[in-house]
């Protein structure tokens, strides 16, 4: 049995008579402890999955699954990182850390509370900006806040929604390699959407590309089989790295492409021309003058239709 499961779900948004789909058929299988990142373009509905994994909205059909268990609901069985950082703005970093940790484990002692939510600040290297709050943090570092605000959760499955898609390069960089670190010690099952192909290939082992919208899809996915830990500068010289890349790149711009019907009509034009107007009213009276002997005349017009 899959330890993620999502089966036929189809969502859509709007009223009946100007609905929306945003995804449709989607069906996915992840295994216990694996990395998946999905990929595709903003606005294809990545946001709209990631929300049906958390159980923040149910599908129009379809089920969703972990270890079994249909999900109806959000549970701290699954924990998600959005793409900007949710922290309360009046509280430190340890104090919103604690907040989760306290609501989701209030049957622990004080100190046992207090030891895992330093643990888990001090795993994304914070412990020195315990006592800061958010506006006294660089964008990068309240992220580090969020991803350790969600580990803190102990959930079952790590849902990361473009955590890294505000964030500079060097940061973004920086953060990829921490989520890497923090993965291998953990072994947590991730889910994380991107629309980075680089992103995608140096963390995960297996990337599904995720067809352009509306009426979204999974595509075939693809088996990341490059080692690790993940070296970025060796990966932009390694040929199956490109190779990875180029297919993902090459699926995803095929996506947009829709089929199409060509129609082909024949058209019959009348034998009949316009009247001269450089003539009199009173001579033309605007009658229609019949060519003799001219046959009608079949033009063939094509037509190209998406489907």
């Amino acid at each position: 049995m899959a330890f993620l499961e999502v089966a036929n779900v189809s969502k859509g948004f709007g009223p009946p008579w100007k609905r929306t789909e945003v995804l449709r058929e989607i069906n996915l299988t992840i295994d216990e402890g694996e990395f998946v990142a999905i990929i595709g373009y903003s606005g294809a509905g990545k946001t709209t999955l990631m929300s049906l994994l958390a159980g923040l909205i149910r599908p129009d059909c379809g089920t969703v699954k972990l270890e079994g268990r249909e999900m109806r609901e959000p549970g701290p069985d699954r924990g998600i990182v959005f793409q900007n950082y949710s922290l309360l703005p009046w509280l430190t970093v340890y104090e919103n850390v604690a907040l989760a940790v306290n609501q989701v484990f209030p049957d622990w002692t004080a100190e046992q509370r207090r030891k895992h939510t330093e643990r888990h600040i001090r795993m994304v290297h914070l412990e020195s900006a315990m006592q800061k709050v958010p506006r006294e943090l660089s964008g990068g570092m309240r992220q580090r806040v969020s991803v350790a605000r969600t580990l803190a959760l102990d959930p079952h499955i790590l849902l990361l929604d473009e955590p890294l898609s505000a964030l500079d390069a060097l940061t973004r960089a920086t953060l990829q390699d921490e989520i890497s670190r923090i993965w291998q010690e953990s072994r947590k099952t991730v889910v994380l959407v991107t629309n980075d192909p680089d992103e995608a290939l140096l963390l995960a082992d297996r990337v599904i590309p995720l067809s352009a919208g509306p009426a979204a899809t999974l595509l075939e996915s693809l088996r990341v089989p490059l080692e690790r830990p993940r070296d970025r500068k060796a990966l932009l010289e390694d040929r199956e790295f490109k190779s990875l890349r180029t297919e993902i790149v090459d699926r995803l711009i095929g996506s947009k492409r829709r089929p199409t019907a060509a129609l082909t009509r024949h058209i019959v034009l009348p034998d009949i021309q316009p009247e001269d107007i450089s003539l009199s009213a009173s001579r033309s009276l605007l009658r229609r003058r019949r060519v003799p002997n001219r046959p009608n005349e079949v033009q063939t017009v094509k037509v190209e239709v998406e489907l």
